[in-house]
């Protein structure tokens, strides 16, 4: 419904920065600090009763949110002789918001952990996975679970889940915050440069941390009919799946991975509930990365121009407890992976 009341979102911002130059400006910081409140968010308003008969939602300017933050930056550059020069390079990034003022239903009595007010923006959220069902019988005598509206039937090795408010059923109001956002809330880098004569060495290392992201497990099922340009076959078996999952011979409640499925999204066959955001699911990482290494050697100058021969290479190394794939790839293991590059090449100053 269009809404001529809607206007711009307004933000009142607060920097604070200091800028050093030291050692005859050898040494360079510059550190800010920010703080930010946002008012006049456009959001979907949840306070409209369903009598109304609404065939659409209202967005009106009502939501607001209060962000915080740091920004580093250091750089450190010497001559230690007429042919020897180093410098060193650094920043560090940190940045939080959370929502102060958000339109939703009154879940003070239901389930107070559904507000999304004190919330960081981007939260995680799903739901608490125990661990996988023993047997049937155990199915039978817990709470029904309604975590997908095309669920199927759940038995043992499906995942169990907990019923936080204690009602019987497992639905949207057993959804709990866990983890980080699903954005960085931090990220740095770090990197030098060196010569000596005609030779010289750069390095630069990027990170990031205090974040989550779900397994996509209805994506990397495996088995799972799948089509690609007008050819169909069955998603492969990724190799972590079959180091711990549920089977008939191998009824361990802790597996890494459910009890397999021969089909994703029917109902019939196949066990949805498996596939919703849990802790099941759920990985809190960060990653170090080399992002980049070059090494160039400048020759003598040649009928009148120094051709410069270098070698560089790119993403060479990750170093992250994360080990199933590139943790910048999120949660599905069977997208396009980031590339290690290698260069070889010739520059020539005329």
């Amino acid at each position: 419904y269009a809404n001529p009341l809607i206007t711009w979102e307004v933000s009142y911002k607060t920097n604070v920065a200091v800028e050093l130059g030291l050692f005859k400006n050898a040494l360079n910081i510059v550190a800010e600090y920010y703080h930010e409140n946002r008012t006049n968010i456009v959001q979907v308003r949840q306070d409209i009763p369903s009598v109304l008969g609404l065939t659409s939602d209202v967005r009106t300017n009502f939501g607001e949110a209060k962000g915080k933050g740091l920004d580093l930056t250091m750089d450190y550059s010497k001559s230690l002789t007429h042919s020897m020069w180093f410098i060193v390079r650094g920043n560090f990034t940190y940045g939080t918001s959370k929502i102060t003022v958000y339109d939703e239903l009154d879940y003070s009595k239901v389930a107070p952990w559904k507000s999304v007010v004190g919330q960081k923006v981007g939260q995680s959220k799903g739901y608490v996975a125990e661990r996988l069902f023993i047997d049937d019988k155990e199915v039978q005598n817990s709470p029904k679970q309604e975590v997908s509206s095309n669920g199927g039937d759940y038995q043992a090795g499906d995942i169990k889940y907990r019923d936080i408010n204690g009602d019987g059923v497992i639905n949207d109001l057993d959804i709990v915050p866990m983890g980080y956002p699903s954005n960085p809330e931090i990220q740095y880098g770090a990197g030098f440069s060196f010569g000596y004569k005609n030779l010289d060495l750069s390095v630069f290392l990027q990170g990031e941390t205090h974040y989550s992201f779900f397994l996509d497990a209805a994506a990397m099922a495996p088995f799972v009919e799948v089509s690609s340009g007008g050819r169909k076959g069955n998603r492969a078996l990724l190799n972590f799946i079959t180091q711990s999952v549920w089977t008939e011979t191998n009824r361990d409640v802790y597996a890494k991975w459910p009890r397999l499925s021969p089909e994703v999204g029917n109902a019939a066959i196949g066990n949805n509930n498996n596939f919703v955001k849990s802790n099941y699911w759920l990985r809190t990482v960060g990653y170090m990365r080399l992002k980049s290494v070059e090494i160039g050697y400048k020759l003598d100058k040649i009928k009148g121009f120094s051709p410069r021969i270098y070698f560089s290479g790119t993403n060479l190394l990750t170093f992250s407890k994360f080990k199933l794939w590139d943790p910048e790839m999120r949660g599905n293991g069977l997208s396009y992976p980031i590339q290690r590059v290698f260069n070889v090449g010739v520059q020539a100053d005329f």
